[in-house]
C-alpha cells in the first residue's frame, strides 16, 4: 500500500474554542519559528525512513494554520514545497479561520500551490459563535470566502457544527441556507461532541450547558441530509457532502484505511502497518528532533484483526460502503466469511443494506452509525 497522503499539524491558535480538544496552544510567546524548523527536520527524517513516490493529498490542520504571520506561512509552504513530493494534481488543503485570512496570506497560499481551503465556520449565528468561543463573526465568513474566490480558489469547504448549546432546528436551518448562499463545493457537518478537558465539558459537569439533546440532534442531522440533497450535494460520507468531483481525497484516505504520514506535535500517522502518535507538548516534540530522532510518543503494530475491524467501521462511514471485491483483494477473504453474523443482524434491523457487491449503511444506519460500528469490534476470535 503506497503512501499517498500527508497531514501536517500546526498547533498555534490566537484563541481557544470552548469545544476544542485538539492539540493546541495560545500563539503569543510561542517558539513558532523553531517549531517550523523542527517540522522540516521531522519530514526529512521520516521520508528517509519511509519514502514516497508522490502524494495525492496534503492537509495542513491545527490549531489554526492561518494564525501564522505571512512570513511564517511562506516558510511553512517552502518547507512543504522543498521536502514533500507533490504536483498540480495533488489536493493541497489548508484549514483556515475566517477572521485570519488577509489578502497577503491568501496570496502566499495560492502561489505555493494550495488548491483547497477548509473554513471553520461552525454557525452563522453571531450569538452562538460567541457562546462557543469562536473569534470570527458571520460577516468575516462572507469576506473571507469572497476574497478566496477572487484570489482564484475554487475548491472551498465550510465546516458546520450542529447541536450547539441553545441551538434550535430553525436556527440551524438558517445557518444551512446562509451556507448554501455562499456557493462553495463542499460542506462538512458534525454534531457537537463534548470532549474532556474542554470548557464545555466543565460547564456540562456543573449542569450549565443547555445542549439540544439526542432527539433534536437527530432532527438536525436529518435536516442536513435533506437540505444537502435538495441543493445538489452528494453525501459521500456520514458527515461530508460535495458537488460531484469535489469529495476530499484526504478524508477518503482515512475512511479507505490507507497509509498516511502525520507530521507535527500530537500528529498521528499510519505508515507501513504501524500507527504512531507524536508527542503533543511543543518542548517534548522538538527535543528528540534536535537529537536527530523522531518525536514518537507511542507506536502500535496493526494486526490483521485490527485491520479487518478498521476496514469495516471506517469503510462503512462512506456512502459507497465496502466493496466486497476490494475487501477480498486486500485480505484474501470476503467480509461475509468473517462478519456474517454481524452483517445479517444489522441488515435485519434495517441499519445495513448488503448484497454480493457491497455493504453500506442505510439512512437509518447513518443515524445510528456508532452503534453499527461497535458491532464489528472484538468479534474475531484470534
Amino acid at each position: 500500500m503506497k503512501l499517498k497522503a500527508a497531514y501536517i499539524h500546526i498547533p498555534f491558535c490566537e484563541h481557544i474554542c470552548h469545544y476544542c480538544d485538539f492539540n493546541k496552544v495560545f500563539m503569543k510567546g510561542q517558539p513558532v519559528d523553531e517549531y517550523l524548523d523542527a517540522l522540516e527536520q521531522e519530514i526529512n527524517l521520516t521520508l528517509k525512513e519511509s519514502p514516497t513516490s508522490g502524494l495525492q493529498s496534503i492537509f495542513v490542520g491545527g490549531g489554526t494554520p492561518t494564525a501564522l504571520s505571512e512570513s511564517q506561512l511562506a516558510r511553512l509552504c517552502e518547507i512543504i514545497q522543498t521536502n514533500l513530493p507533490y504536483n498540480g494534481q495533488t489536493e493541497f488543503t489548508f484549514e483556515a479561520n475566517p477572521g485570519d485570512l488577509s489578502e497577503g496570506k491568501l496570496e502566499v497560499l495560492y502561489k505555493a500551490g494550495v488548491n483547497r481551503l477548509s473554513f471553520g465556520v461552525q454557525t452563522f449565528n453571531d450569538q452562538l459563535l460567541e457562546k462557543i468561543g469562536r473569534s470570527h463573526r458571520a460577516k468575516d465568513v462572507f469576506r473571507s470566502v469572497e476574497a478566496a474566490k477572487k484570489m482564484g480558489f475554487e475548491n472551498i469547504s465550510l465546516d458546520l457544527i450542529y447541536s450547539l448549546p441553545g441551538q434550535t432546528v430553525e436556527d440551524f436551518l438558517e445557518t444551512l441556507s446562509t451556507a448554501f448562499s455562499l456557493d462553495v463545493v463542499h460542506y462538512s457537518a458534525y454534531s457537537l461532541i463534548i470532549e474532556p478537558k474542554t470548557v464545555f465539558y466543565n460547564l456540562m459537569r456543573k449542569g450549565k450547558l443547555p445542549v439540544p439533546g439526542e432527539d433534536l440532534e437527530a432532527k438536525m442531522y436529518e435536516l442536513v441530509m435533506n437540505e444537502m440533497a435538495a441543493n445538489g450535494f452528494h453525501q459521500y460520507e456520514i458527515s461530508n457532502f460535495a458537488k460531484e468531483g469535489f469529495e476530499s481525497k484526504h478524508n477518503l484516505t482515512y475512511w479507505n484505511n490507507d497509509f498516511y504520514y502525520g507530521f507535527g506535535a500530537g500528529a498521528h500517522s499510519y505508515v507501513n502497518g504501524i500507527r504512531k502518535a507524536n508527542y503533543g507538548p511543543l518542548k517534548k516534540y522538538m527535543e528528540p528532533i534536535l537529537n536527530g530522532d523522531l518525536p514518537t510518543m507511542e507506536e502500535h503494530q496493526v494486526t490483521r484483526t485490527d485491520r479487518l475491524e478498521e476496514e469495516m467501521f471506517l469503510g462503512l462511514r462512506k456512502s459507497a460502503g465496502i466493496k466486497v471485491a476490494q475487501f477480498m483483494k486486500k485480505f484474501g477473504d470476503s467480509p461475509y466469511s468473517i462478519f456474517q453474523k454481524e452483517i445479517s443482524e444489522l441488515t435485519e434491523l434495517g441499519l445495513l443494506k448488503a448484497n454480493e457487491n457491497e455493504i453500506a449503511l442505510t439512512r437509518k444506519g447513518r443515524l445510528l452509525g456508532n452503534e453499527v460500528f461497535e458491532k464489528f469490534i472484538g468479534v474475531i476470535e484470534e
